[in-house]
């Protein structure tokens, strides 16, 4: 009996030290694995190398950290997109990030790259047109730019580009909303306002090639209503992977005389007019309550949104959302089309 004691509360030592050394290995591999991960940090923090070559970068308006991560890192510029948005993250840097275009090299390091996103330190020699951007706030960057205002009201007049060969689809009496095309132009100290929007038309001119008509022809459109629907697509979804089946979809809805019930174009509609953004603002924009196209572009677009109207996704849907995740979900059914945006655009679309 004595013996069958002992021998029990030796197995149970035996099990508390067992535990207690499996503890004490748990503790040291979670040290060890943390500090690690701290040196990985520390060490993706710095430069890339010693090269002070400048890369020219554009941040559009509205891009993420992760966004912006993979840019810097697909052009050399840091070591990981992971250590980068951590390190915005760590700092509270997230809506700090601002949108222009800047100069980096390889011999910064993440903490001043940061520093430049987060003020704002962009190339002073160039002139930007984002992407995405409407006529309105193109009008806003030139005159911050310092160029003088009627300067850039007078540049803005489509009068002044008369034969221009990106405007010949451009209707009468229509804005050059939609046909300035994104880039950074190059200025001087004489550089008018003028000569950079003729950039921009020339920049566009050269993407408006005669295959990309014909194909939006094909489509059964006209080239300015491909233009118009470019810029729906460009305003609804940033990964160029997802537009052309957006594309699709929007071409879908028109061939089978569906509103197309974009919420963007009801916003701009709205904010053109002087109200606050609004998804039930009554214009010739609201296309959630009027067929067809809506009266003009929305704002100007990029080569991936032109070629994903050219040449639409093969594939059948009839309704998408963009996730909070960032992920665009696309279905067949509106029951299916309400399911996915119950499931996954509880903050995108609660004020929808």
């Amino acid at each position: 009996m004595r013996y069958s004691m002992h021998k029990g509360v030796s197995s149970r030592n035996n099990w508390v030290r067992r535990a207690a050394i499996i503890g004490v290995v748990f503790v040291i591999l979670l040290a060890v694995g943390a500090f690690l991960v701290q040196r990985a940090y520390d060490n993706n923090l710095k430069p890339v190398g010693p090269s002070q070559h400048r890369v020219l970068v554009t941040v559009p308006s509205g891009s993420t950290a992760h966004q912006i991560s993979l840019n810097l890192k697909n052009q050399g510029l840091i070591r990981a997109d992971w250590a980068f948005e951590w390190y915005i993250r760590n700092h509270n840097l997230r809506d700090k990030l601002q949108a222009g275009t800047y100069y980096f090299s390889p011999n910064q390091d993440v903490p001043t790259i940061a520093n430049i996103l987060t003020q704002g330190k962009v190339a002073t020699d160039l002139v930007t047109i984002l992407p995405g951007q409407r006529i309105d706030q193109v009008r806003k960057a030139l005159i911050n730019a310092g160029f003088d205002t009627a300067d850039v009201d007078s540049a803005l007049n489509p009068a002044n580009y008369a034969g221009h060969p990106a405007l010949v689809d451009l209707p009468a009496g229509a804005s050059l909303e939609g046909y300035l095309y994104p880039d950074s132009f190059q200025r001087t100290a004489t550089t008018r306002a003028k000569a950079i929007v003729k950039a921009s038309l020339d920049e566009m001119a050269q993407h408006l090639t005669p295959e990309l008509r014909a194909a939006i022809e094909q489509q059964g459109l006209t080239v300015h209503q491909g233009i118009i629907l470019a810029s729906i697509v460009e305003q609804e979804v940033s990964n160029p992977k997802d537009k052309p089946t957006v594309a699709q979809v929007f071409l879908s809805r028109l061939r089978q005389n569906m509103v197309l019930g974009s919420d963007v174009t009801v916003i701009y509609g709205a904010v053109i007019n002087g109200q606050s953004p609004s998804l039930t603002y009554d214009s010739a924009y609201n296309t959630h309550i009027h067929a067809g196209l809506p009266a003009g572009p929305i704002s100007n677009v990029g080569e991936a949104s032109l070629q994903a109207v050219a040449h639409p996704a093969t594939t059948d849907y009839l309704f998408f959302v963009a996730g909070d995740d960032g992920v665009t979900y696309f279905s067949h059914t509106l029951e299916e089309h309400q399911q996915l945006t119950q499931e996954h655009c509880k903050k995108l679309c609660s004020g929808s």
